[in-house]
């Protein structure tokens, strides 16, 4: 559980990204939104990193809660194995894993950070978070 300090800190920093985001976006115009690699994750902030791993949680429960109002929540939507892979990982944990994986594969930094999660850590959950 975040206690209120660190969830208004996290809260900025959030805030901050999106409204980098926004800046991003109305800057590049039609261009497309880079997606987040391990070159923008080795070299991004704690907090920014909670903020990402914060923001894609909260896409998840939203496409969860959107599946369970509309009745189209299955076993394999995207969301559902997502949740069943990360099952009993932590924001710290998560955090600290994809760390530790960009600092094992320097030559990977290219990877997008959602592949690294996808196949480091949902992947091998789904063996074992049945």
């Amino acid at each position: 559980m975040i206690n209120g300090n660190r969830f208004r800190k996290l809260s900025k920093a959030a805030s901050a990204a999106c409204v980098a985001v926004l800046f991003t976006c109305s800057a590049i115009g039609a261009e497309e939104v880079p997606l987040v690699d391990g070159t923008h994750w080795t070299t991004s902030a704690p907090e920014v990193k909670k903020a990402y791993l914060v923001g894609l949680a909260n896409a998840m429960q939203i496409d969860r809660a959107y599946q369970a109002e509309t009745s189209r929540a299955a076993a394999d939507d995207f969301s559902v194995i997502v949740a069943t892979g990360m099952k009993g990982q932590t924001l710290d944990a998560a955090l600290a894993a994809l760390d530790k994986w960009y600092a094992a594969h320097p030559d990977r930094l290219q990877r997008p950070v959602i592949e690294t999660i996808w196949f480091e850590m949902v992947v091998p959950g789904l063996k074992t978070n049945k």
